[in-house]
This record gives C-alpha cells, structure tokens and sequence, in this order.
C-alpha cells in the first residue's frame, strides 16, 4: 500500500482526516464536522469513500455525516458503546476489534472521559492514531462524561501504542494548550521548543498536527501526569498520577 492522509480543516477549529491507499483507491474518512471540505477532499482525492468513521456523539463530529454518507456511499462506522446517539451505523465497532476498510486496516480503542462513548482509530500500517477529543497535541479532552480516572487510563492505553506514531487530534488547540503546558512545566526544553514551532505554523496559517507520540510523551503534561517533577511542581509530590491528572485537568478548565 502507499498510504496518504490528507489533513481536513472544518468549521473554526475542528480537522478531518482522509486516510488513502493510493495503489487501491481506497478511502475513509475520520469525523464529519462539516460537509462541504470533506467531500471537495474526497472529490480532490478521486471521488471514491468507502467509510467514514466516527469518534464520538458531539455535534461537531458528526454533523455532516447524512449528507457525506448520502453523496458518497461510504459505510458509517461507529463505537457500538455509542450507537444510539450517533446517525444510524452500518458498523458497530467494540473495545479492541480490529477490522479493515478494503486494504485499510484498523482497530477501534475506547478512550471514555470525555464522553462515556468516545472511541478512537489505530491504523497500523499509516503508523496513525485518529484520536478525536481523547488526546490533542499538548492536551486531552475535557471531562464531559467521564471521571479523570477514566480518562486517565485512555491515556495511558494511548501512551502504549508505538513512539513512532502519529496522532491525528480533533481540533487545533495546540497553541492554547501549549501555553497552559508552560505554565505547569516551564522548565521542559522540549516544551518550550514545541511551543515555538507551534507559533510559526499558525502564524503561516498551517495545521501544527501530525505529531509524533514519543514528541508528546515528552511535552504533553497531560501524558506526564506520572512524572514526579511534574506532580512536584503541582504540590502533589508522591501521590498517585491520577491525582495530578486530575489537577492539570482541572487548572487547564480554568486556563486563561
């Protein structure tokens, strides 16, 4: 296969993502947000959408999804965990499962904590985890539904998949959230270098993701909730890292 992953903007702040076998032809698509971008990038892309997957409930992910399902034929896929508040599905994926799309291989993930529901994609081969509100570059998603030892463990199951992977978030927050990891973290390097990088993308009007897990695993305070310099810094030395979790999660809903 020869793998290409075309990066979606939507609605202010949200991506999709068109992951496709260029030798097959082959297709999917990761969240619908909006219509109209998704399918001028299928239309860009050759015409052709076998699938769109969902991650989650929310509006913004799943808005334009009749209307992409309507115009291309694509087969909407979804957490069966989630199936009754998600447009009718024509595959119900469960924890763990591993199925594929024609040639494209992937495996469903639940990462509940921001909805009880939420479910992520791993596509080996594309080295590429489509992780909707689960985990963004310099942060994770708020706690909607879920309790922070629930998304905790999310996290931590995501934190296990390969360094070398690519992570592919829901919405470019990264600016923000890295801004908020400085504060927590001032004196991580790798951070502050992270946060340069992010600035220049944005200022030339480029997406600052992909970014690769083990980048993350070095500057996302979230993903370093174990650290103990990190839960040092927060006056939680020595306590379990679900509690300095907690109170990154619960200063970063404050963050201004």
């Amino acid at each position: 296969m020869v793998l290409k992953i075309d990066v979606i903007a939507c609605l202010s702040d949200n991506y999709a993502y068109l992951l496709r076998d260029e030798e097959s032809g082959a297709a999917v698509v990761f969240d619908a947000p909006e219509a109209a971008p998704i399918l001028d990038a299928v239309a860009a892309s050759g015409g052709r959408l076998d699938a769109l997957l969902l991650t989650h409930h929310h509006g913004d992910h799943i808005e334009g999804a009749a209307e992409i399902v309507g115009r291309t034929g694509a087969e909407l896929i979804g957490a069966a965990a989630d199936a009754h508040r998600l447009p009718p599905l024509g595959r119900a994926v469960t924890d763990g499962e591993s199925f594929a799309v024609g040639p494209l291989g992937l495996r469903g993930m639940a990462t509940p904590g921001h909805t009880r529901g939420h479910i992520v994609y791993y596509a080996p081969a594309a080295r590429a985890l489509f992780s909707g509100d689960t985990l963004f570059s310099l942060g994770c998603g708020r706690l909607f539904e879920g309790s922070a030892e629930d998304m905790w463990d999310s996290l931590l199951r995501l934190a296990a998949l390969p360094p070398e992977t690519f992570i592919y978030p829901g919405h470019e927050y990264t600016a923000s959230n890295g801004r908020f990891a400085l504060s927590v973290d001032p004196d991580n390097a790798a951070l502050a270098e992270r946060l340069a990088e992010v600035e220049a993308l944005r200022a030339a009007g480029r997406p600052t993701v992909p970014v690769t897990l083990k980048r993350e695993l070095l500057t996302n305070p979230f993903l370093r909730a174990g650290d103990p310099r990190l839960a040092g810094r927060l006056g939680l030395a020595g306590r379990p890292a679900v509690e300095a979790f907690a109170e990154l999660r619960r200063r970063k809903d404050t963050f201004r």
